[in-house]
């Protein structure tokens, strides 16, 4: 069965070139107040590899997020060539809006190579078709609510999640700062390019991270006064992956401090391959100073 928001974040990835280094890519209202992170993050990413030889993939990204990004506007993408060698190519992007911009990222891309090879063990835990969907919250709290958080909460996203060791946002406990949670996208896109699954990997890659962050602390994303928002996003990308495939995110927070908090993770492939890793700093602050 198709779907629709699968559909719509495969086109929103497909932004609109304007001049040879310049795009443009519009906004979705997903029921956040501002635009969520990883779609800049992945148009970023597709603007930057529209500009490199195809044979090039990207292996690292590192942005910076500098201001909230408007919901109602498109954004404007600006990339640099910085470095075509023999091996690598660099590009910078500067995502803008109303004239300013509201995030700096910077991107490497290398021809395919052989070499040394080692990495971690993927963690033990339940296959994604042992663990149940999340659940949904009960009409009557949902409906406390602000609107856009309703929304956000009630429809289907274009990726299914299975969350190892699920909590009750509503009422969090206090747990050390670490989570496994299996992810995919909901329907299969074959023939897809390894660009178009990079550019979705990004995009996913900021859902449920800072979080990890609050896990000690007792609280969630629907605490009442609790401000979050991504300051940073590193991506560093290993081995083929393909996102309609479970892949599992296993996050970690080593330390939160100064009304900021850091998290690490890494994705691995169902057969133990680490195709990616990650990284974010981000602001987690109580407004009334609790």
């Amino acid at each position: 069965m198709s779907q629709p928001r699968v559909a719509e974040l495969i086109e929103l990835l497909q932004l609109e070139r304007l001049e040879d280094n310049l795009f443009r890519g519009e906004s979705r209202d997903i029921g956040t107040r501002y635009v969520f992170g990883g779609q800049v993050l992945g148009q970023a990413l597709s603007a930057a590899q529209q500009t490199v030889d195809p044979a090039r993939g990207a292996h690292s990204l590192h942005a910076y997020f500098l201001r909230a990004g408007d919901v109602e506007k498109p954004i404007v993408y600006s990339v640099e060539r910085a470095r075509d060698g023999h091996s690598f190519s660099v590009r910078r992007v500067v995502a803008s809006q109303h004239g300013q911009p509201i995030l700096n990222a910077a991107i490497s891309f290398q021809i395919g190579e052989s070499g040394f090879e080692h990495q971690t063990g993927m963690p033990e835990v339940p296959m994604p078709e042992d663990l149940p969907p999340p659940h949904s919250l009960p009409v009557e709290e949902l409906a406390k609510l602000p609107p856009k958080l309703q929304r956000w909460l009630s429809t289907d996203g274009p990726f299914q999640y299975r969350f190892v060791r699920p909590r009750d946002e509503l009422n969090p406990a206090k747990r050390p700062p670490y989570q496994h949670i299996w992810f995919r996208l909901a329907e299969n896109i074959d023939h897809a390019p390894p660009a178009l699954h990079r550019a979705l990997l990004a995009y996913a890659s900021d859902y449920h991270f800072i979080g990890t962050a609050l896990l000690p602390h007792g609280v969630s994303y629907l605490t009442p006064d609790l401000q979050m928002a991504s300051l940073d996003h590193a991506l560093w990308f290993h081995r083929p992956f393909r996102t309609d495939e479970w892949l599992l995110y296993a996050c970690d927070s080593p330390t939160a401090q100064g009304a900021r908090g850091l998290v690490r993770g890494q994705i691995f492939r169902r057969d133990g391959r680490l195709v990616a890793s990650t990284a974010q700093e981000g602001l987690i602050r109580l407004r009334h100073g609790g």
